[in-house]
Order: C-alpha cells, then sequence, then structure tokens
C-alpha cells in the first residue's frame, strides 16, 4: 500500500488529477450500476412470485391429474399455463406432476402446508433437470372424495432462469456502458486537468524565466477570482516587490556611492596636499595646518557617520526589531538631550518631559531620538532655542530653522533623500529614514510639519507600555 501511494504521489500532478477523477466516476458508475442491478432483481423477483400467487390450478386439472398419477393408463393432465409446472405434494412428502414435466424437489414447507400446519409456502427449489424453480404451494383437498385418502397441496412453479437471462443480459450492458463511462470520465479527467492546470504551467513558465534570466518585469493576466487568479496575483505581486527591492538596492548604492564621492574626495584632496608637502619640503602655514587637520577630522567623521548609518540600514535583522524591553521614553529623551547638548552648546535647548514607558529596542529607540535631536540642532541658528516636549506620549522637537517646504514632506523620510537647501551642510540624508523605521517598528508614528512660529516641528507618537516595577 505503501508502495503505492509512493508511486501515485510519483505521477505528475495532472496524471493524478486524471486518476482521481476517473477513479471517483468509476466508483459512482460502479454503485448506481449494482444499485440498478439489485433493484432490478428484487422487482422480477417480485413479479415472479406476485404471478405464482395469482395462479389457482381449477379442480378439474387437479382430478385430472390425480387420476394420471394414480392410474398410469389414464389421460396425461395437460399443462397450465405452458410455462407453469403444477405439482401436487402429500403428507408423507410424495409428489405427482405432469408426465412431461420434471419434479421439483419437496421441501419441509410444501410438506407442512400439505399437513394443514401452513395456509402457504414460497420458496425456491431445484429439479430433477437442475433447473432453479420458485415455487408457490398452497393448500386443497382432492375434489373427488376417494382418490387420495389423505391431504395434499398444490405446487405451482417456474423456472427463475426468467430473472436471470433478463439479470444476465443487463449485467452486460451495465458493464459496457460503466466501461464507456469510466473511459470517458478518464478522457474528460484528463482534459479537465489540461484546462484546470494551464494557468499553473504558465506560472511555471513565469517563475522559471524569472529564475533564468532574472526579469522582474514579467507578468502574468489574472482572469477570474478563483484560486489560480489569486495564485497568479500573489506572484504578479511578489515579482513587483523584488523588482521595486531590487531598485531601491540599486539607488541605495548609486545614492551610498555619491555620498562616499564628495567626502572622499576632499579627504584625498587634503592627504595629498599634506602628503605633497612632506615630499617637496615646503612646510604649510601653521594656521593652514590647523585648519586642513580640522578638516581632515570633520571629512573623516562624516565618511565614519555615513558608513554606521549605511550599516545600520544594511544590517540582516533591520527588518525585525531587537529584544523589546519596557523604557521610559522621558529618560532616552533626557539622554539624548544631553548629546544634543554638547553639539549645540551655543543654543538654548528646552525640555518638558513628562514620565512615559513605551516597549522598544532600547539603543534603536535612543538612536532615532538623537538623529531627530541632531536634525534639529543642524538647521537651527546661533542662539537659536529648540522646545524639547513629552505629553501623554507625544514627543515634539521644535527648532527654529528656515522649515521644509510643504511640497519637500512627503520625501524627508526617504533614504538619501536631502533638501536641495541643505545639501552643503553635512550629513547623509539617512537619519530620518532611520528614525522612520525605527518608530515604526515600535508601533508608533513619526511626521514633520511646519512650526506655527517658524522654524519646523518633529512629531513622534509611541503607544505607552505598563510601567515596570522598581528595582530592590
Amino acid at each position: 500500500m505503501t508502495g503505492t501511494l509512493r508511486r501515485f504521489r510519483a505521477l505528475p500532478l495532472r496524471s493524478r488529477l486524471a486518476l482521481l477523477v476517473a477513479t471517483a466516476v468509476a466508483v459512482a458508475v460502479a454503485a448506481v450500476a449494482a444499485a440498478c442491478w439489485f433493484v432490478t432483481r428484487v422487482q422480477l423477483e417480485h413479479q415472479l412470485d406476485t404471478s405464482l400467487r395469482n395462479v389457482h390450478v381449477d379442480d378439474k386439472y387437479v382430478e385430472t391429474l390425480l387420476t394420471a398419477c394414480t392410474h398410469p393408463g389414464q389421460a396425461a393432465a395437460p399443462q397450465v399455463g405452458g410455462a407453469y409446472v403444477v405439482q401436487l405434494v402429500t403428507v408423507s412428502g410424495n409428489t405427482c406432476t405432469a408426465p412431461k414435466a420434471s419434479p421439483i424437489g419437496v421441501t419441509t414447507d410444501d410438506i407442512a402446508v400439505a399437513a394443514g400446519l401452513r395456509d402457504n409456502a414460497l420458496h425456491t427449489a431445484r429439479a430433477e433437470n437442475g433447473k432453479k424453480m420458485r415455487v408457490y404451494t398452497y393448500t386443497t383437498r382432492p375434489p373427488v372424495p376417494g382418490l387420495l385418502p389423505n391431504s395434499f397441496a398444490v405446487s405451482v412453479a417456474r423456472p427463475l432462469s426468467e430473472i436471470a437471462e433478463p439479470l444476465a443480459t443487463l449485467s452486460w450492458v451495465l458493464l459496457v456502458v460503466s466501461g464507456i463511462g469510466v473511459v470517458g470520465a478518464g478522457a474528460a479527467g484528463l482534459w479537465v486537468a489540461r484546462t484546470g492546470l494551464r494557468p499553473v504551467d504558465e506560472l511555471t513558465e513565469a517563475v522559471e524565466h524569472v529564475a533564468r534570466t532574472e526579469d522582474l518585469s514579467l507578468r502574468i493576466p489574472v482572469e477570474g477570482e478563483d484560486e489560480i487568479a489569486r495564485l497568479s496575483s500573489s506572484f504578479n505581486s511578489m515579482t513587483a516587490s523584488l523588482a521595486s527591492s531590487r531598485d531601491r538596492q540599486a539607488q541605495l548604492i548609486a545614492d551610498a556611492g555619491h555620498e562616499l564621492r564628495t567626502p572622499l574626495t576632499s579627504l584625498r584632496t587634503n592627504v595629498e596636499l599634506l602628503a605633497r608637502s612632506e615630499e617637496t619640503g615646503r612646510p604649510i602655514p601653521p594656521d593652514d595646518r590647523r585648519a586642513l587637520m580640522k578638516s581632515v577630522t570633520a571629512q573623516m567623521t562624516e565618511l565614519a557617520a555615513l558608513i554606521g548609518d549605511l550599516q545600520e540600514l544594511a544590517r540582516p535583522d533591520a527588518a525585525q526589531p531587537g529584544p523589546l524591553q519596557v523604557v521610559g521614553l522621558h529618560d532616552i529623551a533626557s539622554a539624548a538631550l544631553e548629546r544634543a547638548r554638547l553639539r549645540g552648546p551655543e543654543l538654548t535647548i528646552t525640555a518638558d518631559l513628562e514620565p512615559w514607558y513605551v516597549r522598544a529596542e532600547p539603543a534603536a529607540l535612543e538612536r532615532a531620538v538623537v538623529n531627530v535631536l541632531d536634525n534639529a540642532v543642524k538647521f537651527s541658528p546661533q542662539h537659536g532655542t529648540i522646545a524639547v516636549a513629552l505629553r501623554g506620549g507625544e514627543l515634539t522637537v521644535v527648532d527654529q530653522g528656515p522649515g521644509i517646504p510643504a511640497e519637500e514632506l512627503p520625501y524627508v523620510f526617504e533614504r538619501f533623500w536631502r533638501s536641495p537647501s541643505a545639501r552643503q551642510l553635512p550629513g547623509s540624508g539617512l537619519g530620518l529614514s532611520i528614525v522612520a523605521r525605527t518608530v515604526q517598528q515600535t508601533g508608533g508614528e513619526v511626521a514633520l510639519r511646519p512650526s506655527p512660529g517658524g522654524g519646523t516641528e518633529a512629531w513622534i507618537r509611541l503607544p505607552g507600555a505598563p510601567q515596570p516595577p522598581p528595582e530592590n
């Protein structure tokens, strides 16, 4: 059984579907044929039994038959109705049958009827010539007193071949019809399998084409709303997502190369200038040298920040947040404020932080808040003010910078996007994209909008979490 099942599973899907359809139809046809055969047999037997019960042998025939049996020299009794066989049965089990008829075996039921213990009996018996007979026996009395001293019964019989022959013919007819039905079902199943699996074949060819050529622009026509249509639609969505991901990856590489080229070019120029000074023995003036070294340091810092942002975006688990913990957003904001004050010592940074606990990855959340504050520090004018507030789970950072035009707001969270007015400032264009990803992974929302008093307001909302128990 296991080997047969294994071989069945090894067949192509189309062959399995056709075989299953043919098998199901064969079982159904066999069940219907068997039911038809049995119903027909029951009906024929019922008709035969009814016809036997309706036969009544008249007294003259019984008298003639008795005379022929008790006085062999008398004239033989004629047959009744041609197909019927009449036989007399005595209490002792003796029989009296017309001379040309084959005697039928007597049963205990026949003797019981002859003895008056039963009114009638209906059964199957075999005649001396080997034929099976359907026999109906009923009681009677000798019509001529003195011809037969004991009681006897009359048996009327018909051969069962009258049923067997039509049933045999019907069996052959049903067998032929069933065979034609099974063959037709197999052909129909194969056609249905081919028709039904055509979209699957197209999908298979499309997948093989994509695997062979890496052409993600291929789309499969979607027809209807069935499972195959859903599968085709899912495949189209998958290839579209893969194509978009590959385009974003290519764009990320191109943008990263572009962003890396500028500081690397400047750093290379400064290093070559220092090297040329050493090779020619012509020292650079101290003030120029200090400015050059400061520029080199700033460029290296910018490169390090850019590489760190790229690593953050490209790490394998970037789409999955790290272990979540219940942390105080107010504590993280306080730590980020200290770093912001160091980066903008000439700025006035105010803070109004209410306690608010969230479930997040502490390091990623702190980096996101630091990026928001760095953005505010970068665009704030000298001696400007940055207002930071945390109320009801909403963290707002308001600066007094030039603001962001309304047409640029939809792009501020995209990778490497930088406002045309800010492209001369240091930065990689990745900070806000990291903020958006971190906040979304934490289940929150982030947005930038113009501040009513001028500048930009960064708004972050994070869902709250139960306050952790105090540590002992």
